[in-house]
C-alpha cells in the first residue's frame, strides 16, 4: 500500500516523520513524501488511497505562507468523499483553525499547547484502533484541541499535568475514512512501540479495501 505524506514546517522537521514512517516499511507500507508545496496540485491527491496530513499549514520549512487554500479544502474532503483515506498527525491538526472546510472534515483542529511536559496515551480498551497497543508516557507537545464534530469516534486520550484532552479520533466522510492522532512532536513518541502500532492500526484503517 503506498500512501502520499505531506510533512514539514516552520516547527516540524520532515525527518521525524520520515523516520517515524520508515520504520513500518517492512509492513508492506510504502510512503511517497512532499515537504514544498509550492508546485503542487491537488490532483495528485488521487493517485494514493491514503494521505497522511503531519505538515502545518506552512508550504514548507522556508515559505511560511499558507497553502490550505479553499480549492486545495475542497479538493481533499472531495478526496476523502470519494472513498479515500485521510490521517492528520500532531503538525497535520495545525494552524487549520481558520480553513473550515479542512476543519471539518477533521472533525476538529488544534488550540494550543504548554510548554512540552510528560504526556500520557490513554487508550479506550477494545477498540479496533488500539488493539495490540499499550498505554505509554512520553516528553511531547500536549496538544489541546477543539473537537467539533461530537459524533466523532474517540478513541485515545492524552494526559499531562495540565489536563485531559481528546489525543485520537476517527469519523466518516461520504465512503472515505478520517482518523486524527494528536501526540507525535518528537521523534521518541514516533519510534515508540505502541505508536507504531498506533498508527499502523490508524493506516490500515483510513485505507479501507484499498489495503
Amino acid at each position: 500500500m503506498k500512501a502520499l505524506v505531506l510533512c514539514a514546517d516552520q516547527w516540524h522537521p520532515a525527518d521525524i516523520p520520515r523516520r517515524g514512517l520508515g520504520a513500518l516499511e517492512d509492513s508492506g507500507f510504502r510512503f511517497d513524501f512532499l515537504e514544498n508545496m509550492d508546485n503542487w496540485t491537488p490532483e495528485n491527491l488521487f493517485a494514493y488511497p491514503l494521505v497522511i496530513l503531519a505538515k502545518a499549514n506552512d508550504a514548507s520549512q522556508e515559505n511560511l505562507s499558507g497553502w490550505m487554500t479553499e480549492s486545495v479544502q475542497t479538493a481533499f474532503a472531495e478526496y476523502v468523499r470519494a472513498g479515500n483515506g485521510l490521517l492528520a498527525i500532531h503538525a497535520g491538526t495545525a494552524g487549520y483553525e481558520n480553513t473550515p472546510i479542512l476543519r471539518a472534515l477533521l472533525g476538529g483542529v488544534f488550540r494550543h499547547h504548554p510548554e512540552q511536559c510528560p504526556v500520557t496515551v490513554l487508550l479506550q480498551a477494545g477498540h479496533p484502533l488500539t488493539e495490540g497497543v499499550a498505554p505509554f508516557t512520553l516528553r511531547d507537545e500536549h496538544y489541546f484541541m477543539s473537537l467539533d464534530d461530537s459524533s466523532a469516534e474517540v478513541f485515545l486520550h492524552t494526559q499531562s499535568e495540565h489536563g485531559e484532552q481528546p489525543g485520537g479520533w476517527r469519523r466518516g466522510e461520504g465512503s472515505g475514512r478520517v482518523a486524527v492522532l494528536t501526540p507525535g512532536h518528537n521523534l521518541q513518541v514516533w519510534l515508540h512501540a505502541s505508536f507504531q502500532a498506533l498508527l499502523r492500526n490508524n493506516i490500515r484503517w483510513c485505507c479501507g479495501n484499498s489495503c
